[in-house]
């Protein structure tokens, strides 16, 4: 029995860390990110290739437009609620998120720009990363 139970043992270590592999490679897809600094931003687009600086402008328009479009949903709440309502606490919570975004699509536009402008001045192509 004890054998029995050592080799479960094994096998459950074995199967966790090749969970847990495959979880932090599946995490390894870069995400924009707001918070990180512009000048590691520049500092990390000085060092990458063409194909580099697309796909990471790319990260940031897509995280960008799907902001707007979070936007355009609570503008589309805010037109149902009643002007008598405008200043009440669910109209002041979607402005608040509204506010939230719109300084959120900021931080991640100067990062955009970033990798965008260092892939124009490398030639590469910007086609489809228009804002």
């Amino acid at each position: 029995m004890e054998r029995f139970e050592s080799i479960s043992a094994k096998k459950a270590v074995v199967c966790f860390a090749a969970v847990l592999c495959l979880l932090v490679l599946g995490g390894c897809g870069k995400k924009a990110d707001e918070n990180k600094p512009v000048s590691e931003v520049k500092t990390e687009a000085e060092k990458m290739s063409v194909d580099k600086l697309k796909s990471m402008a790319t990260t940031y328009k897509d995280a960008i437009v799907e902001k707007q479009e979070e936007i355009k949903k609570l503008s589309e709440k805010l037109k149902d609620i009643p002007v008598t309502e405008m200043l009440g606490e669910e109209a002041k919570g979607i402005k608040s998120e509204v506010e939230a975004l719109n300084k959120s699509i900021s931080a991640l536009k100067d990062r955009f720009n970033v990798y965008y402008d260092k892939l124009k001045e490398k030639g590469g192509d910007v086609s489809g990363l228009e804002l």
